[in-house]
């Protein structure tokens, strides 16, 4: 996973750190490597400040302290399967590969043993249905589904019914992926939990939404409307092998505090990684 924006924030480092242009760069580097500028303007007057004090210019250290002051906003998920049956809402706008991300996932605890189960709960597009329908036999996952145009509570409904008695361990629920008002998604997901809380009381679904990494600022206010809909646990990030940029991530962790769950690095069912935070710092500062 290669991000040209570490390359270049390494390339800064041949200069002496004691000129101002060298962090009006640095803060022109971080906005276009979508940090946003408050961000920008923050990790800069925080290197200035650790260079004043501890007389450092040496490249590696200076990476190492932005990879420190960056660490603080980043971190991963944690989502181990526990007191069963655990509901996963996987949410995002059309095109991020929202789909696709669910049998990967479904991939990827089927190999740690757990017993998963799609649920068809995006019955406004019969090719999602269809879509969903072809990776769960692939895959060897059951899915439960009704027709198009069905009430998607309704599916979660039978999706629970139905893992509860065959002693699944995991429920994948596949939500409309259209970017419709912020007040039809919070009714039409707070519909889902209520069916979620009642048939298994005490219980709260994972709301994961699953972003596009090459999308840059989108991806943050996708992020940011969803977070103040409903509310998000961790965010799953697709193309992550193809990104150019990588500051989206920190710009969620900063400023939204939601946590990175997974990583889609290829088509591959196996092509879906718990996120590592170290991996993706040292890629991103140009230490890797």
């Amino acid at each position: 996973m290669k991000f040209g924006f570490g390359k270049r924030l390494a390339s800064l480092f041949n200069r002496s750190v004691q000129y101002e242009d060298f962090f009006e760069e640095l803060e022109d580097l971080l906005i276009e490597g979508d940090l946003g500028a408050g961000i920008a303007m923050e990790i800069s007057d925080e290197l200035r400040e650790y260079c004043r004090v501890n007389k450092v210019n040496s490249e590696k250290d200076l990476l190492k302290e932005i990879k420190r002051i960056l660490s603080q906003w980043v971190h991963p998920a944690s989502l181990e399967l526990s007191d069963p049956p655990q509901v996963f809402l996987v949410l995002g706008v059309n095109g991020v590969g929202k789909t696709t991300t669910i049998a990967k996932m479904a991939h990827y605890y089927q190999k740690q043993g757990a017993k998963a189960v799609m649920s068809a709960a995006d019955t406004f597009r019969a090719a999602a249905i269809e879509q969903l329908e072809l990776h769960a036999e692939r895959t060897g996952c059951r899915i439960v589904k009704q027709r198009v145009g069905s009430d998607p509570g309704a599916v979660v409904y039978d999706s629970i019914q139905s893992a509860v008695s065959r002693n699944e361990d995991l429920i994948l629920v596949d939500t409309a992926g259209r970017m419709h008002t912020k007040a039809n998604l919070v009714r039409e997901l707070q519909k889902i939990q209520k069916v979620i809380d009642g048939r298994l009381p005490g219980k709260k679904s994972r709301n994961l939404l699953v972003i596009d990494a090459t999308t840059g600022q989108n991806g943050f206010q996708q992020a940011e409307l969803f977070h103040e809909s409903i509310g998000i646990d961790g965010i799953i990030l697709t193309k992550y092998d193809s990104a150019s940029k990588g500051g989206t991530i920190v710009q969620i962790g900063k400023r939204l505090n939601i946590p990175i769950a997974f990583v889609g690095v290829g088509e591959r069912y196996e092509d879906l990684k718990a996120f590592e935070p170290e991996e993706f710092l040292d890629t991103l500062v140009g230490l890797a």
